[in-house]
This record gives C-alpha cells, structure tokens and sequence, in this order.
C-alpha cells in the first residue's frame, strides 16, 4: 500500500483529526533518557510509532529501538539545527511509510538542576540565556516547522511542548532555563491560534522535580521529601505520570484542547 494510500485513509476514518494513538508517528526529542524515555515508552505501549531523537545518548536510544524493532527508531539530531532536524522528520518518513504527526519537543540542552551552582541574578550572562533559548525555543520551533508539511498532509497534528512549574512557583534560580520555558509557553499559546484551523494542536506540560532522572539525580533527599509534604498528593511527580499527560494531548480525547498548559505536580502549584 503506498504512502498517499494509507494518509487518505487514515484522514478519511478521522474526519475531526482525531487520530488514534496506535496510527500516530511520533518524534521524541531527546526521548532517550530520563524524563524523554519515559514518554516514548508511554507513546510505545499505545502502540505508536516513535522516532527516539536524541543528541549524544546514542546507546540508550538504540536499546530502546532494539526493543521494539517494528515500532520505534532511533535517529541523531541536534534539535538546534534546523537542516539536522528536517533530515530527522524524513528519516521518519521514509521508514515508516507515512507522516510524523505527533512531536513531543523535550529535549534540554546543556542543563543540570543544580540549584546551588546556577548562576545567581548579580553573575548570570547574556551566552547562558541563549544557549537555553536555542535549547528550548529554537528547538521546538525546528521541529514544528518540518514536521508541519506532513501533518498537513495527515489533515491533523499534534504538538506537545514541555514548560516547568517554574513560572507559577520560582523557587529557585533557574533564570535562563524558566525564561526560555516561558517563551517557548508564548510560541506554544502562538502557535496554537495559528495552526488550530489546519487541526493541528499545540499544548504544554509542565512538571516541578521529578523523581528521578538523570537531571535531578543530584538533587538531595531532604529537597524531594520537602517537596512531597507540599502537595496535595504527598509524592514527587514521577516522569511517568508526567509521561500520561503528554499522552492525553496526542490522543483523540485532547481533541477539543489547544494553546492549553496543564501542571503536573502533584498540586503543588495551582495553575
């Protein structure tokens, strides 16, 4: 069956653009650790087609692929270049023989949630503020837009951003990581308008700590028990649970959302 074939088919059984997880192509940014593996693992188990982005963590993207030889490819990008990231959304293509129409932009670029050791307000530099910018703005920006001829083409898209807490609750000093979350939540609310009549739906999830990755591993005990005893739940958000809401966004019972979001904290914050 080509390509064409499948595409009208699938556009033609999901008038509204509400396309079943398991028919979904899906690009991961760094999808292969941490809180990024979790959510390819969570898009795998609906039984989703993923692309396993990652930048350097080669060996983690390829065990994942290897585990799921049918569904899930690991593919080499650096998010921040836009020529690397259209060659990723075609590589995607090509194997699996129809568009990408789902892409989770969850790539961090050079960050540790080192509170103690971020630079404070007196000594941070205008290069720290741009490498989180070309991180988490430009990034996702790249991948929107080369993933965009094939939604169009699928007549449905689903973009899902993840944000931080850190708007609502800044805690502690992660100025360039919280300004550029908090644009990228400005190009997400943008984008939304803008592409919501293509039925195409942009939204953000945004998690506190999560317990653990490779990112908060470094983090002390007594700061996740602290946070536990702040929220409703009494638990730190595991990258699992965050990994659901994401799910719901790709899902035909996000439908009706967009430019939306939502915090996954266990109730620590209140949107």
């Amino acid at each position: 069956m080509s390509t064409a074939t499948i595409t009208t088919e699938v556009t033609s059984q999901h008038d509204d653009g509400a396309l079943p997880l398991s028919e979904q192509v899906v690009v991961v940014t760094g999808g292969a650790r941490g809180l990024g593996a979790a959510i390819t693992r969570a898009f795998l188990s609906e039984g989703a087609r993923v692309v396993v982005n990652y930048h350097s963590s080669q060996a983690a993207a390829e065990e994942i692929a290897a585990a799921h030889p049918e569904r899930a490819l690991a593919v080499q990008a650096d998010v921040r270049d836009a020529e690397q990231v259209r060659s990723l959304i075609s590589t995607a293509r090509e194997h699996f023989e129809r568009p990408v129409t789902t892409v989770v932009n969850n790539a961090l670029v050079d960050f540790a949630f080192t509170g103690d050791a971020r630079s404070k307000a007196d000594a941070i530099t205008a290069e720290e503020f741009e490498a989180q910018f070309a991180g988490s703005v430009t990034g996702p920006l790249n991948l929107i837009q080369a993933a965009l001829p094939g939604m169009r083409e699928a007549g449905q898209g689903r973009v899902i951003t993840i944000g931080t807490n850190l708007f609502q609750h800044p805690v502690v000093p992660y100025h360039d990581y919280t300004a550029a979350k908090a644009a990228l939540l400005s190009l997400t609310r943008t984008f939304a308008d803008d592409l919501g009549p293509e039925g195409i739906t942009v939204n953000m999830v945004s998690g506190g700590l999560l317990r653990t990755t490779d990112a908060s591993a470094a983090t002390p005990e007594a700061v996740f028990d602290a946070i536990a005893a702040g929220t409703p739940l009494r638990t730190v958000t595991t990258p699992e649970q965050l990994a659901d809401a994401a799910l719901f966004f790709a899902c035909p019972w996000s439908r009706g959302v967009t430019g939306q979001n939502l915090i996954v904290d266990g109730g620590l914050v209140k949107g």
